[in-house]
């Protein structure tokens, strides 16, 4: 057989004769073509290598899965002008006919379900099934439940280097021939096979043979065409030797082979994926920390030129503390999520990502949650937007729901100011017990959020968890072209869904913290009148001392009058009134009038509350470092209305600290949960469910701490 038919397509009988094409149809020029394959077979790869940024994110109608359509062009041929090609990006799947929202999915595009009207695709004119070379029987069970569909089809016979290296040198000729399909020979990654393969999708023909009905068959019929590189059925039926896979000497253990016993393993896996996750979120945290503190100074220069050039009054204000802060808020974060997508994207693309959901299965288990929830719940940690983003890799929609709706409950990185500043009211000078209480809120948090995730699947959420099967994937170089699209995508989707809610979101907090405008208090008026008479006496001072001393009272004492002159609007501003109206309710966890300002405030973001405390209690001005000692002593020595009673006594703190690590105070992820979750309603759930738990663990912690005699 010439050489040229191992690795390379030959001509396919099925042109011929009876063969019939759906291209000559379509009117518009433009071609629909569900990309379809098992998951593991580098299909995203192929995806990204033929439409690269070429290509759009939405949702498929009626679930949380996304649409990704790219758009390829096949040069105009003898007889044919260009055809543009819109290639879907359908959800990895093992066969069409499982009971699984992706495959559902699947099998509406296969059948023309899904109208125009509703996304941006229409019947299918072919379709292409993606094949793993190197394990051909279980890709072949889905290439035939295609091929029974009657459509025009394509296979692209994918990670044929793999292939070759294992000492698999596939027959592509006769490969054809059986299927009854053109069969293209592609490495999505050094690009081999790919303008072939575009090619043959501009003019996808019917295949001309039709697998057998029955599973059971169909099953057999797959793995008669792939043991023919075997020499046996893996039901130990013989076959006799043919010529569609030629193999090479008995191949040695591969690099998967002699990794997996180590790190697979729970004695030695559970330590390296331990090494590698903290290795993960240590990179995340130290490299990100550059250019989130460019993204905050681009923003407050930005907020500083339109202090300094639009004129004082609605707009300014509007612009600089509303819209400005609202987009630097959110954007600020886009370096965190963006560097754990990508490297996410780098592990799953190694294959060991599947071997960390399978360590992770035993401890999750038990709780209702699959192993694949350990990553979304790892993430997390850093922020519980990407988390809840990732969940989307769990296939049983019950256990990703459940994933969803528990994932704010681990410790972010918004709650630390929180966590720094109560910790260092109740241990000041004892950073050992510091720490002690920082490991006990990650703690809280986490069994928090699995006892909830426990609850949820025998309730709401109840149904039978899916037994973890999943292919543990070859392992191999990831693709760096791959990680950037996919963080790319994700990155771009986290600014349009989340950016556009917390842009709104700070526009009102913004309103209701300025308005109504009131008078400056007398009392701080006063101070401002001394403050400028001191200013001219250290205009007019000789000596230095003298003059710096004076300066020096005058600015501390304008200083205490701005501080003065923020906190009385901030009480009679719609915030505070409504923190006045709502400290009954928060009065029975120790919380006065302005905590409860920083809670309500909180619930846009966390780390808002310290910025709050700051103007609120007269403390500092909006800057309050948790870390410096004197901003500290002087929050702690902050009273209440009466000017006796201290605001943060310990019990206080103790139930602040239980509030903020188990309270819903994120706006952003409320939106976020409602587009992920499909709906709402589940956005609203979360938000009552974990502001109830806060509030109850909140409760019992202060009037317990009250009786037993802790001030």
């Amino acid at each position: 057989m010439n050489d040229s038919s191992f690795g390379a397509s030959g001509q396919n009988g099925s042109e011929a004769g009876a063969a019939t094409t759906r291209a000559d149809a379509c009117d518009d020029g433009i071609l629909h073509v569900p990309l379809l394959g098992n998951p593991n077979t580098g299909k995203t790869t192929l995806f990204n290598a033929l439409c690269g940024l070429r290509h759009k994110t939405s949702n498929f109608p009626g679930t949380t899965q996304d649409a990704r359509i790219g758009t390829v062009r096949a040069a105009a041929t003898k007889g044919q002008a260009d055809v543009e090609i819109h290639l879907i990006d359908l959800p990895g799947i093992y066969s069409v006919e499982l009971n699984q929202s992706e495959a559902e999915i699947c099998r509406n595009v296969l059948a023309g379900r899904l109208s125009p009207k509703s996304e941006p695709f229409g019947d299918p004119e072919g379709v292409c099934v993606v094949v793993d070379a190197t394990n051909l029987p279980r890709n072949l069970v889905l290439v035939g439940e295609v091929l029974r569909r009657r459509l025009p089809t394509v296979i692209a016979l994918n990670m044929m280097d793999l292939a070759r290296q294992q000492g698999r040198l596939i027959n592509i000729r006769t490969l054809e021939e059986q299927l009854g399909c053109r069969v293209i020979a592609t490495s999505a990654r050094s690009g081999e096979g790919l303008t072939e393969l575009v090619n043959a999708l501009a003019k996808p023909t019917v295949p001309t043979r039709t697998p057998p009905g029955d599973q059971a068959e169909l099953e057999l019929w797959a793995d008669r065409i792939a043991s023919r590189a075997l020499g046996a059925s893996a039901s130990g039926i013989a076959i006799p030797p043919a010529s569609t896979v030629v193999p090479s000497a008995l191949p040695k253990p591969s690099l998967t082979d002699r990794l997996d016993p180590i790190l697979v393993s729970p004695w030695t896996g559970v330590p390296i994926f331990a090494a590698i996750m903290v290795g993960l979120f240590y990179t995340i945290f130290s490299v990100a920390h550059f250019p989130m503190d460019w993204i905050d100074a681009i923003f407050a220069f930005t907020t500083g030129l339109i202090d300094a050039y639009v004129p004082a009054g609605i707009l300014r204000d509007l612009l600089s503390h509303g819209i400005v802060t609202g987009v630097g808020a959110t954007v600020i974060f886009v370096p965190q999520i963006c560097l754990l997508f990508f490297l996410i994207s780098l592990l799953e693309d190694t294959g060991y990502l599947a071997r960390a959901a399978l360590l992770m299965d035993r401890v999750l288990r038990p709780f209702g949650l699959p192993g694949h929830a350990f990553v979304p719940l790892l993430s997390s940690h850093a922020c519980a937007l990407p988390g809840i983003m990732s969940a989307r890799v769990i296939p049983d929609p019950r256990e990703r729901l459940a994933t969803i709706l528990v994932a704010p409950f681990m410790t972010c990185s918004a709650r630390l100011p929180v966590y720094v500043l109560v910790t260092s009211l109740l241990f000041r000078d004892r950073p050992l017990l510091a720490g002690i209480a920082f490991v006990g809120c990650y703690a809280l948090g986490a069994a928090a959020g699995l006892f909830s995730a426990l609850i949820a699947r025998r309730t709401l959420l109840k149904g039978k968890s899916r037994p973890m099967v999943l292919e543990l994937p070859t392992y191999k170089l990831p693709s760096l072209r791959t990680a950037a699209i996919t963080t790319f995508d994700r990155g771009w989707m986290f600014l349009k869904n989340a950016g556009t809610n917390i842009l709104a979101i700070c526009i009102v907090l913004w309103w209701l913290g300025s308005y109504p405008q009131v008078a400056p208090p007398a009392d701080a008026l006063l101070q401002q009148q001394q403050a400028a008479e001191l200013q001219q006496i250290a205009d007019a001072e000789t000596v230095p001392d003298k003059k710096q001393f004076t300066q020096s009272q005058a600015d501390a004492m304008n200083a205490a009058a701005e501080r003065r002159i923020a906190a009385h609007a901030k009480e009679n501003a719609y915030i505070g009134r409504i923190g006045k109206a709502m400290e009954p309710v928060f009065a029975p966890l120790g919380y006065d009038w302005q905590l409860t300002i920083g809670v309500m405030t909180s619930f846009a973001a966390r780390e808002v509350f310290v910025s709050t405390m700051a103007v609120v209690v007269r403390a500092g001005d909006e800057d309050l470092d948790p870390s410096d000692a004197g901003a500290v002593a002087s929050v702690q020595a902050a009273t209440r209305s009466d000017g006796i009673t201290p605001i943060f006594t310990t019990a206080t703190c103790w139930s602040i600290l239980v509030y903020f690590v188990l309270a819903m105070q994120c706006l952003p992820t409320l939106a976020v949960t409602a587009r992920e979750a499909g709906s709402p309603r589940w956005a609203i759930l979360q938000f009552l469910w974990m502001s109830g738990v806060a509030y109850l663990f909140a409760f019992v912690t202060f009037q317990v701490l009250r009786a037993a005699g802790v001030s």
